[in-house]
């Protein structure tokens, strides 16, 4: 059995981290109308528009971070065995990062929101890349 390096337990905690997170997310799956409206007034983003799409768009996206999240904790309990698929989650997240960051500016998003979603998870995906590099490089 080979011995776990400080790269391998730092990119297993990044993972579970990162998994518990946007497990979290599944909540909203549920989350009645009212609720996202007043957050969406607290956060300063104006009138939460009440429409059929939204209301889907927000559960499935919550949905769909709550499964990504699955898929963090499930490789975190074999980095070297799913390296490749860890390899591709940090390429994704760059990319998505990125996205988000173009997605956010051209929604006209206020620029705390800008900086503090699309940018963390370029950082997040960097972070990752470079840990997952390290334990199969060893």
């Amino acid at each position: 059995m080979q011995r776990t390096t400080a790269h391998e337990t730092a990119l297993i905690w990044l993972l579970r981290i990162g998994g518990v997170m946007t497990l979290l997310a599944f909540g909203a799956v549920f989350l009645p109308v009212d609720w996202m409206a007043a957050t969406h007034a607290w956060l300063g983003l104006g009138e939460f528009p009440r429409s059929p799409i939204v209301d889907y768009l927000t559960r499935s996206i919550s949905a769909l971070y709550a499964f990504h999240g699955g898929l963090l904790l499930l490789v975190s309990w074999d980095v070297r065995r799913h390296a490749r698929v860890v390899a591709y989650v940090a390429v994704a997240s760059i990319v998505f990062g990125v996205l988000l960051f173009g997605i956010d500016l051209h929604a006209g998003l206020p620029l705390r929101w800008v900086v503090c979603e699309g940018p963390p998870v370029v950082l997040v995906g960097v972070a990752i890349l470079y840990l997952v590099r390290r334990v199969t490089a060893q």
